[in-house]
């Protein structure tokens, strides 16, 4: 086979499918029979200057997929594969992935950049290749441009792939010596000075120590200014990549050089190419990010080492910053909404516009409103829509109070430009606008309300007659009308929607059937303002809703006529699905809450039931997640009922439990459980053996996606609560498993906001299983059996208290905890308790929190462990 692999790659290619099928049945072969035979074979014509470009092209990719694969467990499975190879294979494909760089051939050199990256993230962590980078730096100097170009690029890559600490701060000096000499404008080759621009933007993470450094700082961004002026667009491009990496990177260090970056950046707003514009703009959207990041959690105040202060460089630049942004609003495309993943110099003005705003506030106001006056009325469609877009952009970030008035003057010329300009692109931005109107500025807490009942009516009959337009104004119309319904969910017991509501839902269904619905994402947009019209609406439209019902149903009847499927209509089948069994998701939770259609409408409970496990029969492998959560509303509102749909139901249940490689699809179906065991209660207990093995096989394995941990503890709660005792049989199992969890959990240090966020939700899930478990077992014999768990439940919640790091919703589920453990344990936990002095502080501080919730419940612990020292 190793004689022939040149032969069977380039058939690999062929435009024959049965050569080409039977070229890639080979490879499968020669891989599976003789990995490291196969993987010097591969590498061996990737290094070969006398092979055809074709066949080393796909040598390269293959050895690429030899090492890594998105999937995590495929990923993981190549990665132990790659390490338990015999170490002289090893070296010797290295050698030819080396070798490659020197190739005249760019396919191959850039390939094998990918390649050695690749294995330099596998190997570099376990200490092995450790002269790789050495290698490479040597390859930086006194050689032919293509050889620099091939290693820059490859230091690039390997920044991309390895982790900072596994580089020590010598190589990392050594690293960006290098990039930052071929980004050089004494470096003559354009290619060299673009590798290494490029290897600049991945190396960063790895530049802290360098950056705290003032002359190496000093030098970095010398050289990437210098490289924003070059004349190569593809450099100047990479180069403000670099300046937008580094404003979220390094914000705090950016005070010395943000004059000189903004003159940069507004020349190449001005006038430059579109790539470069848009980078530039991106690096002002990055630095509100920055700010308006720090402000929300510190509000201005600052103390300690750690903390970034806010140099409110936005505010400083507001002046200019301001006009620059609103003069490329008037940089549109004629073509701008035909291609639905557009992104031009108009939309990222308005965007970094809307962030700017967000940022600085009602000092954004004076800046836009003149722009907006003196273009809303242009002859020009340019301007009329760039005024509608400035006007839109700013209403997230401004007190409301200050907008009001303008919004007031403004709304009626808006729908009369909704209905009248000649123009789709204004008609399309003013629906937006009109949707941000109603996002930001309508709602019961305003004291000036937007919304009227003087202008109500002109303003749904707009918005209906809209949805008749084309895809792209309908689709926003509808994207208002959800703005202006989600507005009325906490308006009381009446809504101003109500006289409207049926020529609203009319309106609504006539889009979800136009031919040209799938354009725009109208369909979807049109069931989704559907459901919001339907979950904000007030017992008074119940038989309306009660009349969707069956209309919903014959809908997902409909899409199981056509039989036999292309993948491409497939995957619109289950689409159409997905938002159908999200209508009556929304039509069970909203009718089981009507009191007088509570009852009635069980009477379509077996229908429905049957048309979603029909949606889960469509699919071989996988659950319908939207299908799923209506199962979970239906279980909910027919409570003890649902018993009967569960034989056939399980199958489903189990299946979606087991698809942890889809995590969200898993997640949903353990919260399905919950709902199941809440309605089922104890008729849940012969299903429990096949749910609480499939959640442990789960949590056992390492391919389990760490966001379904959460709903699994707490899923262990809720079938403790609905079978009682009868989770005894199961604690050997799941105790030493939140144990396990809590001990992690309770000591893990919050890297970064998405890390602690993640840490409090699964602080949530294990005290919400631990709680469940204490309450099932409360007044049964059994309660007793808990008690050797007891001792490390208080040091969980010892730990915690001490931690000083509970959000709200973790710190109300820990203090009621403590009173599930005084409540079901009693006077067996009243001395464990009163000795624990972390248990009486923290108690203490709960009963004096300003948060109700966490008060309320701090004063039932007090009362239940009171009664338990007592008793």
């Amino acid at each position: 086979m190793a004689m022939e692999v040149t032969q069977v790659l380039l058939n690999a290619q062929s435009v024959d499918g049965t050569i080409r099928k039977q070229a890639e049945e080979s490879l499968r072969q020669f891989q599976e029979q003789n990995l490291p035979s196969f993987l010097l074979s591969i590498s061996g014509e990737l290094a070969n200057e006398e092979k055809a470009v074709d066949s080393r092209r796909l040598a390269g990719l293959v050895l690429k997929n030899a090492l890594d694969a998105k999937e995590q467990s495929t990923k993981f499975e190549l990665v132990q594969r790659w390490l338990s190879l015999d170490m002289n294979v090893k070296i010797q494909i290295r050698a030819y992935l080396l070798q490659t760089l020197s190739s005249h051939v760019l396919d191959a050199r850039s390939t094998a950049s990918q390649v050695i990256a690749k294995v330099a993230g596998i190997e570099l962590p376990h200490k092995q290749w450790p002269e790789l980078i050495g290698s490479l730096l040597s390859n930086s100097h006194q050689l032919p441009a293509h050889v620099k170009q091939a290693t820059l690029e490859t230091l690039g890559y390997l920044c991309e792939e390895v982790s900072s600490d596994v580089v020590d701060q010598d190589q990392v000096n050594k690293i960006l010596t290098a990039v930052v000499q071929g980004m050089s404008s004494t470096e003559v080759n354009n290619d060299v000075r673009l590798a290494a621009t490029r290897a600049l933007y991945n190396a960063l993470g790895f530049a802290q120590a360098n950056f705290t450094n003032d002359m190496e700082r000093d030098y970095i961004m010398r050289v990437v200014c210098e490289a924003t002026l070059s004349p190569e667009l593809k450099i100047r491009q990479a180069a403000f990549e670099c300046l937008v990496s580094i404003s979220a990177s390094y914000y705090e260090k950016l005070a010395p050089y943000i004059q000189d970056i903004f003159n940069i950046t507004a020349k190449a707003v001005r006038e430059d190419e579109e790539p470069v514009a848009l980078q530039a703009i991106e690096f002002w959207s990055s630095i509100c990010d920055e700010e308006i990041d720090i402000l929300e959690d510190f509000v201005g105040e600052f103390s300690g080492d750690s903390e970034v202060p806010c140099f409110y460089f936005i505010k400083q630049a507001l002046p200019a910053l301001v006009p620059m942004l609103l003069e490329t609003l008037l940089k549109q495309e004629e073509d701008q909404d035909l291609d639905e993943g557009a992104w031009n110099l108009a939309m990222a003005g308005g965007t970094c516009l809307g962030l700017v705003a967000q940022t600085v506030g009602d000092d954004i106001i004076p800046l836009v409103l003149p722009f907006i006056e003196e273009n809303i009325s242009k002859p020009d469609w340019r301007q009329r829509e760039a005024a509608t877009y400035a006007f839109g952009s700013i209403l997230e970030g401004p007190s409301p109070d200050k907008l009001i008035s303008i919004v007031n003057v403004a709304l009626d010329f808006m729908l009369s430009a909704l209905m009248q300009d000649p123009n789709n692109h204004v008609k399309d931005t003013t629906a937006w606008t009109l949707g941000r109107v109603f996002e930001f500025l309508h709602g019961s807490t305003l004291q000036t309300p937007v919304i009227t009942p003087a202008n109500c009516q002109r303003i749904i009959s707009v918005l209906i007659q809209s949805m008749k337009d084309a895809p792209n104004v309908a689709e926003k119309s509808c994207g208002a009308l959800y703005f202006l319904a989600q507005g009325y969910e906490d308006s009381g017991s009446s809504s101003p929607l109500t006289p409207f509501f049926q020529d609203i839902v009319q309106a609504l269904l006539v889009v979800t059937h136009r031919e040209d619905a799938g354009e725009s994402r109208l369909r979807t947009a049109a069931y989704e303002a559907l459901n919001e019209v339907v979950r904000s609406s007030r017992d008074d439209t119940a038989p309306m809703v009660m009349q969707l019902v069956p209309l919903i149903m014959m809908e997902l009847h409909k899409t199981f006529e056509v039989q036999k499927l292309s993948s491409e209509e497939r995957e619109k089948q289950a689409e159409l699905q997905g938002l159908l069994c999200g209508c009556l998701q929304v039509f069970i939770q909203k009718l089981g809450a009507f009191e007088q259609t509570k009852y009635v409408f069980t009477q379509y409970a077996d229908q429905m039931m049957g048309l979603f496990l029909r949606v889960f029969a469509c699919r071989s492998a996988t659950v319908h997640e939207e299908a799923m959560l209506a199962i979970g509303a239906l279980a909910y509102a027919t409570g003890v009922d649902f018993a009967k749909y569960m034989p056939e139901f399980f199958k489903y249940l189990e299946m979606g439990l087991q698809n942890f490689e889809e995590y969200q699809v898993c997640a949903i179906t353990v919260g399905v459980v919950g709902d199941i065991c809440r309605a089922l209660e104890e008729k849940v207990l012969p299903y429990c053996d096949g749910i609480m093995t499939q959640l442990l096989k789960d949590l056992s394995s390492d391919r389990l996606h760490r966001s379904v941990k959460p709903p699994i503890f707490s899923c262990f709660g809720d079938i403790a609560l609905a079978i009682g005792e009868n989770f005894e049989k199961y604690l050997m199992y799941a105790m030493p498993m939140l144990q396990s969890a809590a001990e992690l959990s309770a000591h893990t240090p919050g890297f970064d906001e998405e890390m602690t966020d993640y840490t409090n939700l699964l602080r949530d899930g294990i005290l919400e299983a631990y709680s469940g478990i204490l309450q099932g077992f409360k007044s049964t014999a059994k309660a007793p059996l808990l008690m050797p768990f007891a001792p490390h439940i208080l040091q969980f919640l010892d730990s915690l208290y001490q931690e000083k790091d509970m959000d709200d919703a973790v710190t109300k589920t820990a203090v009621g905890l403590l009173g599930d453990l005084a409540d079901t344990l009693g006077s067996h936990a009243g001395p464990l308790i009163q000795l624990s002095v972390s248990s009486r502080e923290f108690l203490n501080e709960c009963l004096s929190s300003d948060d109700h919730l966490i008060k309320e419940s701090a004063e039932w612990a007090r009362l239940a462990i009171t009664q338990a020292v007592s008793g």
